[in-house]
């Protein structure tokens, strides 16, 4: 069986505060826990009003604190936004209080606009040094030294599990030369992730973290008991990407009958290529396009972002995932290249 993860967004609905978005999230978690998924991610961004997870060890600490057994973790921490040191301690006292459980995911986009990112107080040449942050970060949740002039206080000698993430041939190569797990955002940005993939797995050179590689596609996933149902909560996210392109950013919107009626055609060839790595309707659907995806990628694990309007729709659309999952096999190819 493979394994099946969970990226929440956290996203405020029309209608809906932050706090409520909050809240349903915690819901989704313990759902996702019941239903026996691995991990429960969270990402940074910020000034979006349609996302609620900007403070994102405070949110992980919040979905730990509400769950008791699945990993919970960020995908990702926009790294250049802030100090190792700063995010060594978070962390750190994150593994501290819910031992076992925290991921650490690392991202090198800055999360957010340059106007935001100037309020954020980033320096704009931060992402050049993303792999030099990453080796401070492993060298922060080693053992400390004696002598050691910083240290990370919790953090020092609890090695935090260590993601990378990315959209982009840059971050498999990163994952790849530090022996870390990768995570690749194929739920916005699909068209390199089989080079992505590749490239990571050619490579990948094995850590005392990982001693194979280890690739997580993020996509998009909406299972309801018809094919029709489930395209009609598609249009939510579908009308979140419109909005992008017409660089318009909001809260989500409620599922349309018609989403013709939303977009011009442009819109829609714009909208539907960032959302190539969708998979959306019955069961029985979506168990067959994902096992045509796992064998075309070899994916190690699936993470799976559903931002459906209705929250019972949403629950309801995990609990019948991890049902499918079930029957979810590993690529064979990818098997025996770890073998």
């Amino acid at each position: 069986m493979l394994p099946l993860s969970v990226l929440d967004l956290v996203p405020v609905r029309l209608g809906d505060t932050p706090a409520d978005a909050l809240r349903k999230s915690l819901e989704l978690a313990r759902t996702a826990e019941r239903c026996g998924y691995t991990r429960y991610w969270v990402a940074e961004h910020h000034n979006m009003t349609g996302i609620a997870s900007s403070a994102t060890s405070v949110v992980i600490g919040y979905l730990a604190g509400g769950t008791s057994t699945i990993r919970v973790g960020s995908g990702g921490i926009m790294l250049p936004n802030h100090s190792p040191l700063v995010i060594a301690e978070q962390f750190g006292t994150l593994e501290s209080l819910y031992p076992g459980r925290i991921d650490l995911g690392l991202g090198r986009a800055p999360g957010t606009d340059q106007a935001t990112s100037r309020a954020l107080r980033v320096d704009p040449r931060a992402a050049e040094h993303f792999p030099d942050d990453i080796a401070a970060l492993r060298m922060l949740f080693d053992e400390a030294e004696p002598g050691q002039a910083v240290r990370a206080v919790p953090g020092a000698g609890l090695k935090v599990p260590l993601w990378i993430l990315g959209s982009s041939l840059y971050g498999a190569q990163v994952a790849a030369h530090f022996g870390l797990p990768y995570g690749f955002a194929s739920h916005f940005a699909p068209d390199e992730l089989d080079g992505a993939i590749r490239i990571y797995r050619e490579r990948f050179r094995p850590s005392e973290q990982q001693t194979r590689p280890h690739a997580m596609p993020c996509i998009n996933v909406i299972v309801a008991d018809t094919d029709a149902e489930a395209t009609r909560l598609f249009s939510s996210i579908q009308q979140r990407f419109v909005d992008m392109v017409r660089n318009r950013r909001g809260l989500l919107s409620p599922p349309l009958d018609d989403i013709e009626s939303y977009w011009t055609p442009h819109e829609k060839a714009h909208a539907m290529r960032m959302l190539a790595c969708s998979f959306v309707g019955s069961p029985e659907t979506v168990r067959r396009a994902l096992q045509a995806f796992i064998e075309r990628t070899g994916a190690d694990e699936l993470m799976v972002s559903a931002a459906i309007y209705d929250q019972a729709a949403r629950l309801r659309s995990y609990e019948l995932l991890a049902e499918v999952g079930q029957s979810l096999q590993p690529s064979r190819s990818a098997m025996l290249a770890t073998a």
